[in-house]
């Protein structure tokens, strides 16, 4: 029986297709063993939570068993925000985040996907957490990946030195996170 893996792709006009790419990177890293769930989210060009959120637990909904939950910009933060509010059910057997906005840092002021104060006591307990961040990310800055650090200290961080947002399109270190976390089920 695969693993399962739900892969978010981030926001903007054409993203889906710019973010199949790293879909296809951790699908290939991954191998056979893993089954990649790659959704294209509503309206990404002018995305809404709500929509987003009620996307994700559509595709979470119709899994059987746990799944890796990994996102790309945009939908590294809906994932993170999607876990804190709702509480899935759903087993998850580890967040991976690349490249993801911390909204209420300084020109990312946007309230529909700001976390609470608290949301690092809201995850589910003993979620185990990874955070991937490119050091020449052209649109998210670096420094957000510090602020997610300082917030969620027991995160696995992976500072990238180079291949921006898209991470040279390689996702092989997230793919190698998920086999060691996965190994035994």
């Amino acid at each position: 029986m695969p693993k399962h893996v739900l892969f978010i792709h981030g926001a903007g006009a054409g993203a889906y297709a710019e973010d199949r790419v790293l879909a296809q990177s951790l699908r290939e890293a991954l191998g056979g063993a893993y089954e990649l769930h790659y959704p294209q989210m509503p309206d990404a060009g002018a995305p809404e939570y709500g929509a987003w959120q009620r996307r994700i637990a559509q595709e979470l909904a119709a899994l059987g068993g746990p799944v890796a939950l990994v996102g790309h910009s945009l939908g590294a933060s809906v994932l993170l925000k999607y876990l804190v509010e709702a509480q899935p059910a759903q087993p998850t057997s580890g967040l991976f985040l690349t490249a993801t906005p911390f909204w209420g840092a300084p020109d990312w002021e946007v309230d529909e996907y700001r976390l609470p104060e608290s949301f690092p006591a809201r995850l589910p307990d003993g979620l185990p957490l990874f955070l991937y961040h490119c050091r020449d990310d052209e649109v998210v800055p670096f420094a957000h990946l510090g602020r997610y650090a300082q917030q969620l200290p027991w995160a696995t961080v992976r500072a990238i030195d180079r291949g921006g947002h898209q991470l040279n399109v390689d996702l092989s270190a997230v793919a190698h996170d998920i086999e060691r976390l996965t190994a035994g089920g």
